[in-house]
């Protein structure tokens, strides 16, 4: 019996130990994308809670663009958000050169509210 065959289908086949021949099936090469917090939210998100979405983005060799995608979408909603929200609230440069602690507590509130929507609507959806 030969090591290797090529079936009808196009896929090579290796003669295991037991006599069958497996298929050689390999995962399409994925770009190494730099993937951040919002990212690997999303996977985790994904993995948890949309698995067949999930398992179909990782067998198209997608997954890595898909999660790169995700993080600059919300990267730039939390830019654009938090200076609506700053202009909105009245958060200046001035504020911050007269009291520090209002403008650092006013920033950190502003900056837990945007990125509570941003993973709303965009990494859990």
């Amino acid at each position: 019996m030969k090591k290797h065959i090529i079936g009808e289908n196009g896929i090579s086949y290796t003669l295991g130990e037991d006599g069958l021949y497996y298929p050689e099936l390999y995962l399409p090469e994925e770009i190494g994308y730099p993937i951040g917090k919002y990212g690997m939210l999303r996977k985790s998100y994904l993995k948890e809670h949309r698995k067949g979405l999930y398992l179909e983005l990782v067998l198209a060799g997608k997954l890595n663009e898909h999660l790169h995608q995700i993080d600059e979408e919300c990267n730039q909603m939390m830019d654009r958000l938090v200076e609506q929200m700053k202009e909105k609230q009245g958060v200046t440069e001035e504020l911050k050169m007269q009291d520090q602690m209002v403008w650092v507590g006013r920033m950190n509130n502003i900056r837990a509210c945007a990125e509570e929507i941003v993973e709303k609507e965009i990494v859990y959806a």
